[in-house]
């Protein structure tokens, strides 16, 4: 992720359009083969190459999940120092970079037209170990000279298109300066801005993008505005495709080129943002704007009913209806045991942030109250008003799918070496719990808990009757969804439930799951079929 707030004292300046000419055109070619971006696909590790400079993709090897066709062949990041593996399903045509590079072609076209202004242009070959597709030359090298009308910009442009400029080579302008190539180039270069200006203007606030972040589509968006939207929808705002799991925009890399772009053409811009921006987020009693109610534990994406009768939470209750229906739950500190940087506070660090769904109030000013999951989240600060806490919180995401692929192919691989090793040296010893464990896919980790919901089911258990199912429903498919399904209708201890609000991988809270089942299973069921408390 690159930060865009890191700016220097002096005001930002853009690249000059003449003397700087080499190194805009730069900004729009591709690293692979040095043409300006023809369908360009931006990578979720902000890598951005042509579409067909993409590797050949090939068939993953032991991932179950996502399990989604468009997952299931890959390719890996050809920059040497990067080399992530990206399911075919993420590496869709970048739509801003290809609008824009399309509206430049437009007016470099325009500019090479004006006839009478001759520019004679020479390459050099240096090397440069920040281009990773270039070979080492013997020596450095001049390169043929061009003639070709307009100026610095255009003319440089039109030669890396002819695909006779390499992405690290220089161009030497032999043409005597003079005030009208210099103008051409600045005519040039307000014209691009001003395309420039309206492409990279962000879908969702409509501002110039700040950091901007480009999603598995191909959209791409503000990272502050992405965050947000999420916590409405896991759709993307334009395109309205659906992301399959709440993405961890948060911890993405950032679009780099379009990052280079706006700090290249319109720097001015982009700082009167972060000015902006910063103003909005100072920190103060103003920045505590998320109504606490301590209470007991919720989980994302399922109901809690409450019943509110303490006047405190009746008056936070009332505000957060007339407001945006959302206020955050936490579970009391009963072991009063430290909670990261909050030290001994009397909640847990970790919530879940819940949006009211019916609001039903009591002549008496009682109310019931039924809300759904939203989102995880973590306490970075609180306070108190009138009565209830308050707190500054920062939401909790799973890591990215591409790594949570990663992680499960790089776990079942190494605990089915483990278990070749110990069979080796003992083939009648079991296998420890959690080798077996660590070799199963997370689909077959589903399983195993679904083939026990079904069993216990078979036994009339008691946490799985008519009426918990009527409000939690019956046990989802989803690897992202069943564990907080699980928790909510297995009478266990609500510290150990707790646990998965800290986790930030589908598959260890399958393993966590499946832990407690082993443990269930351990015990004598007594008649009934209710589980044991543990």
């Amino acid at each position: 992720m690159v930060p865009n707030g890191s700016l220097s004292e002096k005001d930002p300046v853009a690249l000059n359009p003449h003397l700087d000419a080499r190194q805009l055109v730069r900004l729009v070619q591709c690293l692979r083969c040095s043409k300006p971006f023809t369908a360009p696909v931006t990578l979720l590790c902000g890598h951005t190459l042509c579409r067909t400079c993409l590797p050949e993709p090939r068939a993953r090897a032991n991932i179950s999940y996502p399990n989604t066709a468009d997952r299931q062949l890959g390719i890996t990041c050809p920059f040497p120092t990067c080399q992530i593996e990206h399911p075919t399903g993420e590496c869709s045509v970048d739509v801003t970079l290809t609008k824009l590079l399309d509206l430049v072609r437009v007016e470099m076209r325009r500019a090479l037209s004006v006839e009478k202004t001759p520019l004679i242009l020479q390459t050099t070959r240096p090397w440069s170990e920040n281009s990773p597709f270039q070979e080492k030359p013997e020596a450095q090298d001049m390169g043929p000279k061009f003639t070709i009308n307009g100026g610095r910009l255009a003319a440089t442009f039109l030669l890396a298109e002819q695909g006779q400029l390499h992405h690290s080579w220089e161009v030497v302008y032999h043409s005597e300066a003079s005030e009208e190539y210099e103008q051409l180039d600045v005519v040039l270069f307000e014209r691009l801005r001003e395309v420039a200006h309206k492409e990279l203007d962000c879908q969702v606030c409509y501002n110039i993008m700040l950091d901007p972040t480009t999603t598995c589509c191909g959209h791409t968006f503000c990272r502050r505005c992405l965050v947000r939207v999420m916590d409405h929808s896991n759709l993307c705002p334009v395109c309205r495709r659906d992301f399959h799991v709440p993405t961890s925009f948060q911890n993405q890399h950032s679009n780099s080129r379009l990052l280079a772009l706006l700090d290249g053409l319109c720097p001015d811009l982009v700082a009167a943002r972060v000015t902006a921006v910063s103003l909005e987020e100072q920190p103060g009693e103003a920045m505590l704007d998320t109504p606490i109610f301590l209470c007991t534990l919720s989980l994302p994406t399922m109901p809690t009913f409450l019943h509110v009768f303490e006047p405190r939470y009746r008056l936070m209750m009332r505000r957060c209806v007339e407001g945006n229906k959302r206020f955050g739950m936490l579970m009391y500190n009963r072991s009063s045991s430290p909670q990261g940087e909050l030290g001994s506070v009397r909640f847990m660090e970790y919530g879940t942030l819940l949006e009211i769904i019916n609001y039903e109030p009591l002549p008496d000013g009682r109310s019931f109250v039924e809300t759904r999951g939203i989102s995880r989240f973590r306490v970075r600060d609180h306070g108190m008003l009138d009565g209830y806490n308050v707190g500054r919180v920062e939401r909790v995401e799973d890591v990215s799918l591409v790594e949570e692929e990663r992680l499960e192919a790089a776990e079942t691989t190494e605990a089915r070496q483990c278990a070749v090793l110990l069979r080796q040296s003992d083939p009648e010893a079991m296998l420890p719990p959690e080798v077996q464990l660590n070799m199963m896919s997370t689909q077959q980790l589903l399983d195993r808990c679904l083939q026990f919901v079904e069993r216990m089911r078979a036994r009339s258990a008691q946490w799985l009757s008519r009426r918990i199912v009527q409000v939690y429903g019956g046990p989802p498919n989803d690897p992202a969804l069943f564990p907080y399904w699980f928790a909510c209708v297995l009478p266990i201890a609500e510290e150990e439930k707790y646990l998965l609000l800290k986790t930030t991988r589908v598959r260890e809270r399958l393993k966590m799951v499946n832990r407690w089942i082993a443990r269930i299973e351990g015990q004598r069921w007594p008649s009934g079929g209710s589980c044991l408390l543990l």
